[in-house]
């Protein structure tokens, strides 16, 4: 796929994956918008990409909890006269804690940044995706998706939600001249983990350079699958959940089993 004539905008874009997409949009030639709380992140990267790069970066420090993101991140992009052709939805929130321990503001801000922000932007930006007659959505969900998680229950629902709600999109606009995927990581070396003081041992991790290159491949075929999962131990157990006929508290038992083994702690962001 040619990337020098397209204009990405990334959510979570000030480390790990979404600091990679940009890296590597930015070495094929593409424009780029970034996104993320912290400005100071947004400002180093942009000065580096257009410096190795030669790209045109913008940032916007924007708060994807707060209400309407899109509308926002819209008013940013007019004022600045630029339209984008693809949109990756990176940026993520996860609590590893029992619901009944999480403080509601930790449980409200992962629904509204792994959902409701992340439908706001794709039902925004979808138009123009489509209006540029090669466009491309990427929506990052998780190994979490497929399977209920006690202690991370919200946030593999809600990557849940962002698998199936992707797949459903990438059927309606079957027909446009768009590119939709999932991309679907297993354990990564990010911010995710060193946040939550998880432990590593036993831990099989992939770079974020792994994950991006899982869909930047998947891309650039001819025909775009709708689920790219990262890693051959990630689609080993992906193929595996799918075949066994497990029930869903055996289910249940393993995955609690599985993050007790790694020792979460209060919170993770990623």
């Amino acid at each position: 796929m040619d990337y020098s004539t397209s204009t990405a905008l990334i959510t979570g874009a000030s480390s790990g994956v979404g600091a990679q997409f940009a890296v590597d949009l930015a070495a094929r030639g593409a424009d780029l918008v970034l996104v993320a709380r912290r400005h100071d992140r947004l400002e180093e990267l942009r000065h580096r990409l257009e410096s190795d790069h030669g790209s045109k970066v913008t940032i916007v420090p924007l708060d994807l909890a707060e209400p309407h993101p899109a509308a926002a991140l819209r008013r940013a992009l007019e004022e600045r006269g630029i339209r984008i052709t693809m949109l990756v939805n990176n940026a993520g929130l996860g609590s590893s804690s029992s619901l009944l321990s999480a403080a509601p503001d930790v449980v409200h801000d992962q629904i509204a940044v792994n959902i409701s922000a992340l439908v706001d932007l794709t039902r925004e930006f979808l138009p123009d995706l489509i209006a540029s007659g090669n466009g491309v959505l990427v929506n990052v969900a998780s190994m979490a998706a497929l399977q209920p998680i006690p202690g991370l229950a919200v946030y593999a629902a809600s990557k849940t939600f962002v698998h199936r709600f992707t797949s459903a999109i990438a059927y309606e606009v079957r027909d446009e001249p768009v590119k939709v995927l999932t991309l679907v990581p297993g354990a990564t070396r990010t911010e995710f983990w060193q946040t939550a003081g998880m432990v590593e041992t036993g831990t099989s991790f992939e770079t974020p350079a792994d994950v991006v290159a899982t869909a930047l491949t998947a891309l650039d075929r001819r025909r775009t699958p709708l689920v790219a999962i990262s890693g051959p131990r990630n689609r080993a157990m992906a193929r595996l959940l799918a075949l066994l006929p497990l029930s869903e508290r055996m289910i249940l038992n393993a995955a609690s089993r599985a993050r007790a083994a790694s020792n979460p702690g209060p919170v993770a962001a990623g």
